[in-house]
């Protein structure tokens, strides 16, 4: 006999959607009967849709690779985001359309995709370098200001961040290396990177409120 924990439990590992059609799509891709190659190319089909369409969003990998490259990312992508959704099948809650849910693992995937290519070549520096100055006008008292203000985190840098904290801040937030770009040349994951990033930012905050530079009534995040 079965309980209504248990009941509870299925109905959680594997939701039901509102329209007949998905349904039937995402109940071929669990099974592996004789429908399955055809719901996983309409998922190959659909993960590209939305590959192609981020890709063309981002008009600086037509100008800077060339068409025959994009094509390449966007199949690239497309394959990657494929494997992606089939893995995490077990964690789609029917919470949105199924179609919708899929949509985003292609986004992601071309867009990490098409960022590392674009970056591929380029130098990441990982080094302690003084912040460039900026041209923007100001007046005297601002300028001043914005100076003291600019020490101030150049200083808190040095002495409060470890140097991996230090030159992960320095890269995504000055150079803004994308962090997929930087989780590779570091050799770790994005995790990881958004957690130092994080106990940076309390640090920097921390003692620029101690030293006057932001006000007091600020909270730390946590």
């Amino acid at each position: 006999m079965t309980t209504s924990s248990e009941q509870a439990r299925r109905s959680t590992r594997a939701p039901r959607c509102e329209d007949a059609g998905e349904q039937e799509w995402i109940d071929a891709l669990r099974a592996r009967g004789a429908g399955h190659d055809d719901a996983v190319r309409r998922l190959w089909q659909a993960v590209g849709q939305a590959a192609r369409h981020q890709v063309h969003r981002m008009p600086q990998v037509w100008v800077e690779l060339g068409g025959v490259r994009a094509e390449e990312i966007i199949e690239s992508a497309t394959d990657e985001a494929t494997v992606a959704v089939l893995a995490r099948l077990d964690r789609f809650e029917g919470r949105s359309r199924f179609t919708t849910w899929v949509y985003k693992f292609g986004i992601f995937h071309a867009a990490a995709e098409a960022r590392r290519a674009l970056w591929r070549d380029r130098p990441v520096d990982l080094e302690d370098q003084p912040e460039p100055a900026s041209n923007d006008p100001m007046t005297p008292e601002a300028c001043m200001e914005a100076q003291d203000f600019s020490a101030a985190v150049a200083v808190a840098m040095r002495t409060v961040l470890t140097p991996h904290q230090r030159r992960v801040a320095r890269a995504l937030i000055i150079d803004e290396v994308p962090i997929d770009v930087l989780a590779q040349r570091l050799a770790t994951n994005r995790n990881a990177l958004y957690k130092t990033l994080h106990d940076a930012r309390v640090k920097l905050r921390a003692e620029l409120r101690h030293r006057g530079f932001l006000p007091d009534s600020r909270v730390d995040e946590r």
